[in-house]
């Protein structure tokens, strides 16, 4: 693979990964919104491009970050899920969640936040442990359901 680190800084090195305008939401979308597939990604209300999606989705795949697997009832499906080190990212996510509740609520003042949050902001290690918990599950039923058709 062609080195894409432009630096050996570290936090420049993440965003090479993780910082571009659509991968944090794409991993957004598996994580919360239960995404997983192409078209998926395609409908949701982002509106990401088609093209710029299968570059990120590669990109996320190369780096480890998700994981892509056939569906077994339609092999031209591809699904994707979060692997552990995509699931090292829930805390970077949530921190921008804090931050953005705090910091961007008074430019968009629409912000959805959920009803948890204030709990989770509390209770960080827990709400962290919690949601890749759940994510976990999910993931695990999502690939049973798919393999049992």
């Amino acid at each position: 693979m062609k080195n894409i680190f432009r630096c050996k800084c570290p936090i420049t090195s993440a965003l090479d990964v993780v910082g571009d305008k659509w991968s944090l939401v794409v991993i957004k979308q598996i994580l919360f919104e239960g995404k997983s597939t192409f078209k998926d990604f395609t409908e949701s209300t982002e509106a990401i491009a088609t093209n710029i999606l299968s570059a990120r989705l590669k990109m996320l795949e190369t780096f480890g970050i998700i994981a892509k697997q056939k569906l077994p009832a339609n092999k031209k499906t591809n699904i994707y899920t979060l692997t552990p080190k995509g699931l090292s990212l829930v805390p970077v996510l949530m921190e921008l969640t804090f931050w953005s509740k705090h910091e961007i609520i008074e430019f968009n003042p629409d912000l959805n936040l959920d009803e948890k949050l204030d709990w989770a902001e509390e209770n960080k290690e827990e709400a962290y442990r919690q949601i890749t918990e759940n994510y976990n599950k999910y993931k695990q039923s999502l690939l049973k359901a798919n393999n049992d058709e």
